[in-house]
């Protein structure tokens, strides 16, 4: 696994790398966040670590630049701060960090937080949002949960275009994911107007809301071109979202 260290502190960055390295992490390290952003894209690095309080970039820059670039928007990002203020935090958060380390801190603390964040890494990436990755979810969620009928009645089922998904004031009975197409969900108004509320295309769940609040559809899909659908039962997205916490987070 290999770990950018973007600090710009000497002393910080060699004491950082040297823990990594004697957890057997190859390290590569930047002394500013410019230098840093030029090699997260170089190097593809599992995860990076990087401070706040730098000179040419600061860490919430890089941050801000990686996230936008799709080489780098998914590559786990951990902050180092001396900062401990709620408004700090809220900001790095708000950018898309995952996680953060406030100095002094020991190495235990340090490789705690990156054995965490590679192992969501990991299960994001095992169960991406495309039909392989469904599979992959529901037979590891049914091994952990024990229930061995989990997705036995999941099924795929084209839609021509046009055809309705559900309508308005239907009671929702399952979960979908579109395999293929495109898929409209819409409110009708008394006068004939439609207001559309999403799109949905390749590897999209929709349809999961009104389950959530136990309540009806308050609007209706359609196909817009000829499309196929993977159908979860209520039952087993309910199962997957209230039996294991973990599962219903990455799901």
């Amino acid at each position: 696994m290999k770990i950018l260290l973007i600090e710009d502190n000497p002393d910080v960055r060699e004491n950082t790398s040297e823990i990594l390295m004697l957890a057997n992490y190859e390290v590569v390290t930047a002394a500013n966040g410019k230098i840093g952003v030029e090699l997260a894209q170089q190097e593809k690095p599992d995860l990076i670590i990087c401070d706040i309080m730098m000179p040419e970039l600061d860490g919430y820059g890089v941050l801000h630049i990686l996230s936008k670039k799709p080489e780098t928007a998914t590559i786990p990002f951990i902050f180092l701060t001396a900062k401990t203020e709620k408004a700090d935090l809220r900001k790095g958060m708000n950018l898309g960090a995952d996680d953060y380390l406030t100095k002094p801190f020991d190495d235990t603390e340090l490789l705690n937080a990156i054995e965490t964040r590679l192992r969501k890494s990991a299960l994001l990436k095992k169960y991406e949002s495309t039909p392989q990755g469904l599979d992959a979810f529901l037979k590891d969620a049914s091994q952990i949960l024990n229930l061995k009928d989990l997705g036995k009645d999941k099924k795929s089922r084209i839609f021509k275009k046009k055809t309705e998904v559900f309508a308005e004031g239907d009671s929702p009975i399952n979960v979908f994911m579109v395999k293929s197409g495109n898929i409209k969900v819409f409110k009708s108004h008394p006068d004939g107007k439609e207001l559309i509320i999403n799109l949905y295309k390749t590897n999209d769940y929709f349809g999961f809301e009104p389950i959530l609040e136990s309540s009806i559809y308050t609007e209706s899909a359609v196909a817009m071109e000829d499309s196929e659908l993977i159908i979860i039962p209520r039952q087993d997205f309910l199962a997957l979202i209230y039996s294991y916490p973990e599962i219903s987070k990455i799901f």
